[in-house]
């Protein structure tokens, strides 16, 4: 008895920019369609067949013909209004973004999107009440909560590891040059707020997901934005004023599911060098112990095993610190993050059913975005009021 094959035609938008190309083509989409795709839990193998999407005619087909996919298209209208297309997937401009969600729920396509989804609450409040009405599977990019870092750090709150959790502390970030001299690793849209720019709208949103992924839910922000670097070189290397903050320091209140409240502080800046394991790290205290995650790696330290440093300013240290925590073993193989999600979103839309990260997830990332930039311009915590379709 042979199985069923379904193939579900995935068009892919923005794909030149360096997510879109880097981790969803690349990374996710390519690797399934070469694998010949996966198979369900009921013996139906689903395929992929992704059609590359695109302002830049050259650069596109150049794509297409590299990785050997037959269709290409700069005409994004066309793609959506095809019946034969299945998914709409976006990694263009934020600008651009939630214009493009819209037209393809009403022509019927499942959606899968990186962040933030709308430039404003309204907005992404808006796609989430069109998806519901429309019917479709959409998802929305939460990459960090599968990789192996988060995954174990996690399973340790699973596990109760922490007895109760009091706090987490982020860091996140690098130097971004400013390109003048080297050129900047971000595109240049990334500091013109009116271009949808901006560290707090382009990273508060994965924080609020990180946060209710790992801990629960935000209670309220206090944040305080900044633009160190005042002005930048574009990609053609001529000077603009950055009209968007390049760091953004926050502090969440936070509530577990067991109702216990835990402090949260998050600082993300493009202009910082980085002395840590890895460009983002996550710290969680709790009474019976502490963990720290990276993207892959994580440590814990459990109560039995914690030091009792004494503060002597006037004495060099003679203890190291790093080697008593131990290292937290993965105990499976973990794939790469992004597939790891595009493959549950794709099983979702073969089984008709919502996929777990969805446009409100997605919303309440854009909301934290956008009382975070309101707490720092009125310098005042802000509670966060529940958003409901």
């Amino acid at each position: 008895m042979g199985y069923e094959t379904k193939t579900i035609r995935i068009a892919m938008n923005g794909i030149t920019g360096r997510m879109g190309y880097r981790q969803h083509l690349l990374r996710s989409i390519l690797p399934i369609r070469d694998a010949g795709g996966f198979t369900l839990e009921d013996g139906t193998k689903v395929q992929v067949e992704p059609i590359l999407v695109g302002r830049n005619e050259a650069k596109i087909r150049e794509l297409a013909e590299l990785h050997k996919v037959s269709e290409w298209t700069t005409d994004l209208d066309a793609v959506i209004a095809d019946p034969t297309v299945d998914i709409i997937f976006d990694a263009s401009m934020t600008s651009l973004r939630a214009a493009t969600l819209k037209k393809a729920m009403r022509a019927g396509k499942h959606i899968f999107t990186e962040k933030p989804t709308a430039e404003t609450l309204e907005e992404a409040i808006e796609l989430a009440q069109i998806g519901k009405d429309a019917g479709v599977t959409a998802g929305v990019v939460h990459d960090k909560l599968y990789l192996p870092g988060l995954v174990k750090l996690r399973r340790l709150v699973d596990e109760g590891f922490f007895g109760r959790i009091l706090s987490i502390r982020g860091e996140f970030g690098y130097w971004v040059f400013e390109g003048d001299v080297q050129a900047a690793q971000r595109p240049s849209w990334n500091y013109r707020k009116e271009d949808g720019g901006g560290m707090t709208t382009d990273m508060f949103c994965h924080w609020n997901y990180v946060l209710e992924g790992i801990i629960g839910k935000v209670k309220s922000v206090n944040a305080k934005t900044a633009t160190h670097i005042p002005a930048r070189w574009d990609e053609a290397g001529k000077e603009y004023k950055a009209t968007a903050d390049d760091a953004s320091y926050g502090i969440f209140e936070l509530e577990t599911p067991g109702g216990d409240d835990v402090i949260g502080q998050i600082n993300s800046s493009w202009a910082v060098r980085v002395y840590r394991d890895e460009l983002v790290e996550f710290q969680i205290d709790g009474t019976h112990g502490s963990a720290v995650a990276g993207l892959n790696k994580c440590v814990a330290q459990q109560r039995a095993h914690t030091p009792k440093p004494v503060w002597n300013p006037d004495l060099p240290v003679t203890e190291s610190f790093r080697s008593q925590w131990q290292e937290v073993p993965a105990n499976a193989e973990l794939d790469n993050g992004f597939k790891l999600q595009w493959e549950e979103f794709l099983r979702d839309v073969v089984a008709g059913r919502e996929h777990r990260f969805g446009l409100l997830s997605a919303a309440r990332g854009v909301q934290l975005a956008e009382l975070g930039l309101q707490s720092s311009a009125e310098r005042r915590t802000i509670d966060i009021p529940e958003i409901t379709l």
